[in-house]
């Protein structure tokens, strides 16, 4: 059998490379989808009202024109104002972005590094493991790779009166539940502490920082980082209020502090104003000829850092997605083989979603005023439109699924009032419940007694308060009416060998703060 050698000619070879390479910097076409976009309108608000949202705003972008910016439903359950564009919501974890963005361009300046450690810039930042809090770096803080459980440490931040500095330097107390570098845990606390290195570097505030660097550049003219512009709605009567769901009534609520974890959420803004960071990161960078982020900036910020599961129940409904990562303030995943960078916010009662996809130059942005999961659904449904693929009606979907899950739990909180002791009592008259309760992490709460029922206050939180009414043995049910999205919980009082009270614990069912994690012991020089 004869042999045959290829012999590639050096200068062919070259040649080739050459090609490839100027073929490489030839733009790719993207997708000249035909959207009607009045059909998409009504189809989004028909879902909007099918899951009971109040008002919700949407913006998308295509080619660099704004195609569709609508205001869909009302401000706030029984008034008349209606949503528009221009109608602020807080955007939550969208504000993650920002902050991310905010450490780049000081990197682009030379004053920092994404490899520099943090205690470099925040000298009083630990961690529950000194190792860990020696090799923390600056890149660590923005992708939830710490190994903190997700939205570890919530309550620090939750209506206390705790700052910044006071909520950083409280992370120590808080234990990891995997290795360093070896999961995800969605972790607030480490954007707070990464939006902290700003004034540690520039000398000015988080807040102004981001006035003079984004906000005034991208003409985000209405968008602002205090909670009290939103709070203040005699004053600024284009504002959503947030809702939730209670019982078969959609209520609306008052709007949570988030000043003291601004850069992990505390923005404010509206579908206008966001049309314009839209336009900035689907122009690499630039907006009205202004570099706002360089390309390399860019894509850092959407490259994989901590890789995520693809489930099953993915691959179920989304066939074509074959990664889930998270970059530096994105969420990060391939859906019909583009790349989809896009991020989820939600506070108490409002809830967002913003996408980007730069490849189609494509981008929108999802804001309602209630607490659901339909914009993440809409995310699918309008990528879906644009890419001309027929998927699954998401929205619908979804909704099928929340509707069960809210059936089986309902069916839960029977069972588990059914089989309850209602005959039990207290083990200890009521006065021997009464005293502080102290932990590392939180703080203290005292424990007394109004109109002859125990009574609970968070002393760092001063809204976080309950009646106490006695549930079995030693359990009291605990409800924190200042707070309707919060279900009612379990205070459960610990005795000790000595038969007195030693400790307590607590647990409020949500998916977004963990009491479980709170420690609250007996202060006995001040126990009854």
């Amino acid at each position: 059998m004869k042999k045959y050698i290829i012999l590639f000619d050096l200068k062919y070879f070259r040649f080739f490379l050459a090609s490839a390479f100027l073929y490489l910097l030839i733009p790719l076409k993207h997708s000249q989808a035909q959207v009607d976009v009045d059909k998409l309108s009504k189809y989004i608000d028909s879902c909007r009202q099918e899951w009971s949202i109040p008002g919700m705003s949407v913006a998308i972008i295509k080619d660099d024109k704004v195609i569709l910016l609508k205001g869909f439903g009302i401000n706030e359950v029984g008034k008349p104002d209606s949503v528009t564009p221009k109608t602020m919501f807080g955007i939550a974890s969208l504000t993650k972005a920002f902050t991310s963005a905010s450490i780049m361009q000081l990197s682009e300046q030379g004053k920092i590094n994404l490899e520099d450690k943090v205690t470099q810039h925040i000298p009083y930042f630990n961690m529950y493991d000194p190792w860990v809090t020696h090799e923390m770096t600056v890149r660590d803080l923005l992708c939830h790779c710490c190994g903190l459980a997700t939205f570890s440490g919530d309550l620090l931040w939750h209506s206390t009166v705790y700052s910044r500095e006071d909520i950083i330097r409280r992370v120590q107390f808080l234990k990891p539940v995997y290795g360093f570098r070896a999961g995800y845990g969605y972790s607030n606390l480490m954007f707070l502490t990464a939006g902290e290195m700003i004034p540690a570097i520039t000398g000015k505030s988080y807040d102004a920082y981001l006035q003079e660097n984004f906000f005034k550049p991208l003409e985000m003219n209405s968008t602002n980082s205090s909670i009290q512009y939103m709070k203040d709605a005699s004053k600024n009567k284009n504002v959503a209020i947030p809702h939730v769901k209670k019982g078969d009534k959609i209520i609306p609520i008052k709007y949570i502090s988030w000043d003291n974890i601004a850069p992990a959420g505390g923005i404010n803004s509206n579908a206008e104003d966001m049309t314009h960071w839209l336009k900035m990161l689907l122009n690499n960078g630039k907006y009205n000829g202004q570099t706002i982020l360089t390309e390399n900036s860019l894509r850092e910020l959407w490259s994989s850092q901590n890789i995520q599961e693809v489930s099953k129940f993915d691959n179920f409904l989304f066939p074509s997605m074959h990664f889930h990562s998270y970059g530096l303030g994105w969420d990060l995943f391939d859906y019909h083989g583009r790349k989809v960078m896009n991020h989820s916010g939600g506070l108490d009662g409002m809830v967002l979603h913003l996408c980007v996809v730069p490849e189609e130059k494509l981008g929108f942005v999802i804001l309602t005023n209630s607490s659901n999961y339909l914009p993440y659904a809409l995310m699918y449904k309008i990528l879906d439109e644009f890419f001309e693929k027929k998927g699954q009606d998401y929205p619908r979907v979804l909704l099928s699924y929340m509707k069960r899950k809210e059936n089986i739990e309902m069916q839960s909180e029977i069972d588990e009032e059914n089989a309850r002791n209602k005959k039990s009592s207290p083990s200890l008259i009521l006065e021997k419940y009464v005293g502080e309760y102290c932990g590392d992490l939180y703080g203290c709460a005292k424990v007394s007694i109004k109109n002859n029922k125990l009574f609970l206050q968070f002393e760092p939180a001063p809204e976080f308060q309950s009646t106490l009414t006695h549930w079995q043995y030693n359990t009291f049910s605990v409800e924190f009416l200042n707070f309707p999205s919060l279900p009612k919980g379990k205070v459960n009082f610990i005795i000790d060998q000595n038969g007195n009270v030693d400790e307590f614990t607590i647990d409020v069912p949500n998916p977004d703060f963990d009491f479980t994690e709170l420690s609250f012991k007996r202060n006995t020089s001040n126990a009854h």
